[in-house]
C-alpha cells in the first residue's frame, strides 16, 4: 500500500499527501500536518478537520480508502490545530475501545518534541498541575487548582542553545493543550505559541549581520507552535505487543534547529 494518503480537499481545492507511519489490519498511523484540526471544533463546527476529510473520502470510494477496503476510521485521540506528529486511527470499533481504554488509564507512552523560549536550569523536571477551560478565552486552557482535571507532563532537555532549548515532552495525562499551558506555567513559552506567549523563530534574531533585500519581508523559521508528537508506544489491541511508533521532524522543525545549532550554540 502507499507510504502516504493523498487526501482531498474540497475546501481548499486541493490535495494534500499525508503520510503513513504505520498500518496493519487492526491501526492506522498518520503524521498530521500543521493547520488542520483532527476532529470537529467545537466552537466552529464547520471548520475543515481531519477526520472529516477522511470519512468524506471513504465514502466516495477514495484510492487510498478503496485500496485498503476501509469502511470505518475513528481517531484515538486529538493533536491541537498547529501540532504535528503521530495520529492513531483504529479501523475497527473494538479496536477504537481498546485504545481509548489505554489513553484514558495513561498507558501509552507518548514523547513530543518541543522548541522553547528560555532554559531551564535542570536537565529534566516535571509539571503537576491541574488544568480548566480559560474562562475568558474560549478554546484555551489554563491552570486551575481548584476546578481543573489532573495532569503532568514531564520534560527532559534534549538540546541547548543560546536563549532557547529543545525538549522532548512526556504527558502522563491526556488533556487539551497540555503540553503548551505547562511550558508556559514553567516558564518556557513554546516557540511561536501566540496563545500561550510563545514567539516565532526569526533567522534576524539569530544570525549576526542579518539582512532582508529591499521589498521583502522576513518570514519566521517557525511562525507555528514549535511542537510535534514524535513517538507514541501502544499494547497493540488484537496482539498485545508493544507497538512503537515514530514520526520525522517536519521541516520547519529540521530548518529551525539546523540555523539554532549554527548561530545560537548551547554554552
Amino acid at each position: 500500500m502507499n507510504a502516504s494518503i493523498k487526501l482531498s480537499w474540497p475546501e481548499r481545492r486541493e490535495f494534500r499527501e499525508v503520510p503513513v507511519v504505520y498500518e496493519d489490519r487492526h491501526l492506522l498511523a498518520l503524521d498530521k500536518p500543521s493547520q488542520l484540526l483532527t476532529s470537529p471544533d467545537r466552537y466552529d463546527p464547520d471548520r475543515s478537520n481531519l477526520m472529516r476529510l477522511l470519512h468524506r473520502d471513504i465514502a466516495r470510494g477514495a484510492a487510498w480508502a478503496a485500496e485498503r477496503g476501509l469502511t470505518y476510521l475513528a481517531n484515538a485521540h486529538r493533536l491541537d490545530f498547529e501540532t504535528t506528529g503521530i495520529l492513531l486511527l483504529a479501523k475497527d470499533r473494538p479496536t477504537l475501545i481498546a485504545l481509548a481504554d489505554q489513553f484514558g488509564s495513561e498507558k501509552p507512552a507518548r514523547t513530543y518534541a518541543a522548541l522553547v523560549q528560555g532554559s531551564p536550569p535542570e536537565n529534566a523536571f516535571e509539571v503537576d498541575a491541574r488544568l480548566a477551560p480559560h474562562p475568558g478565552r474560549p478554546g484555551l486552557m489554563r491552570v486551575d487548582a481548584k476546578l481543573g482535571k489532573k495532569a503532568r507532563t514531564r520534560f527532559e532537555v534534549a538540546e541547548r542553545f543560546s536563549g532557547y532549548t529543545l525538549l522532548q515532552g512526556r504527558p502522563f495525562t491526556c488533556r487539551t493543550h497540555q503540553i503548551r499551558v505547562h511550558l508556559r506555567h514553567a516558564g518556557y513559552a513554546a516557540v511561536g505559541d501566540a496563545c500561550y506567549g510563545g514567539r516565532p523563530l526569526m533567522l534576524s534574531r539569530l544570525k549576526p549581520g542579518y539582512r532582508l533585500k529591499p521589498g521583502q519581508e522576513e518570514r519566521p523559521l517557525i511562525g507555528r507552535v514549535a511542537l510535534h508528537a514524535e513517538r507514541l508506544s501502544v499494547v497493540h489491541p488484537a496482539t498485545g505487543e508493544s507497538v512503537t511508533i515514530h514520526a520525522p521532524w517536519p521541516n520547519d522543525f529540521k530548518v529551525s534547529v539546523k540555523y539554532l545549532r549554527r548561530f545560537a550554540p548551547g554554552a
